[in-house]
């Protein structure tokens, strides 16, 4: 067969001969622009569909909205941000070094920041929401140029993901520590409104890490075989527990949101003696000469 005949295969039908395409380019596997698919080209807001589709990237911009506005002004405040044993999540791990003239939210904000603005979910939340690239699936875009992935300056660096997951590993293991300190009250366990408010901004936070698709890949996704590698068991199992929770990675990414400005909020009406925090010592139901509320 000489090199510029059509490749071509066969079935009981006869002959049929295979398309040629165009030789991939670098970085997207296709021709930039190729198969744009339903609602390119189109008007924005264009499309066929006659469901509701504008209401989800609605709702996500009034959510991405709201939350954001209010993490913005709690970063800015610089104060009131710890009651008792308590510390806001926006402020931990927490500097405060003679040097640093502004709020200490901003020497650490950037990496969680870093991790959810890259975040695979959040990319197309906000290019959904902000910028109706698309708007939702088979709808006119607001830039109707075909979408070439992250390959060009600036959106090359919402590949730095992965770095930011190691650096928010990080921190969540000193959110864990503000948690247990968060149950410590004078030295006696004891259980607040506080409390429970930074433990489940904590275990949210937690599960939105892990059901990370970076984590997901970094711990078996590139694997062909597991039983090829050492540890591929071990490894098998923990990419089957990250998958499961990599399912719901979109609703852990908007509770953790939502419990992280709830935790700041607690804590901050608690310095500012707007609300009381309840304090219950259950290993005081044991003991007469104490009682179980303080």
């Amino acid at each position: 067969m000489t090199p510029d005949r059509e490749r071509t295969w066969s079935s009981g039908a006869g002959t049929a001969e295979l398309p040629r395409t165009a030789p991939p380019s670098s970085g997207t596997g296709v021709p930039a622009g190729s198969f744009r698919g339903s609602g390119s080209g189109q008007r924005f807001g264009e499309t066929e569909r006659t469901d509701a589709w504008w209401l989800q990237p609605l709702i996500q911009a009034v959510g991405l909205t709201l939350l954001g506005l209010y993490a913005t002004w709690a970063a800015f405040q610089g104060r009131f941000y710890e009651y008792k044993n308590y510390l806001s999540p926006f402020y931990s791990p927490l500097f405060t070094p003679s040097w640093w003239p502004f709020s200490p939210a901003f020497l650490i904000l950037g990496i969680p920041l870093g991790f959810r603005a890259t975040c695979y979910y959040y990319r197309k939340a906000y290019y959904r929401a902000f910028f109706g690239d698309p708007a939702a699936c088979a709808v006119g875009e607001l830039k109707s140029h075909g979408y070439c992935g992250e390959a060009k300056f600036p959106f090359i660096l919402q590949n730095v993901h992965r770095y930011f997951l190691y650096l928010s590993i990080v921190v969540l293991a000193v959110l864990w520590i503000d948690v247990v300190r968060a149950f410590s009250f004078a030295g006696r366990f004891g259980i607040g409104g506080g409390s429970v408010a930074l433990l489940a901004c904590t275990g949210l936070l937690t599960l939105y890490t892990l059901s990370c698709h970076s984590l997901r890949h970094l711990i078996g996704g590139k694997l062909d075989c597991f039983s090829c590698v050492a540890g591929g068991g071990p490894r098998r199992k923990m990419w089957s527990v990250v998958s499961v929770l990599n399912e719901h990675h979109m609703g852990w990414a908007w509770w953790s949101l939502f419990a992280v400005c709830f935790a700041d909020f607690y804590v901050r009406l608690c310095a500012l003696g707007m609300i009381e925090d309840p304090v219950f010592y259950p290993f005081s139901m044991f003991d007469v000469s104490t009682k179980p509320f303080g």
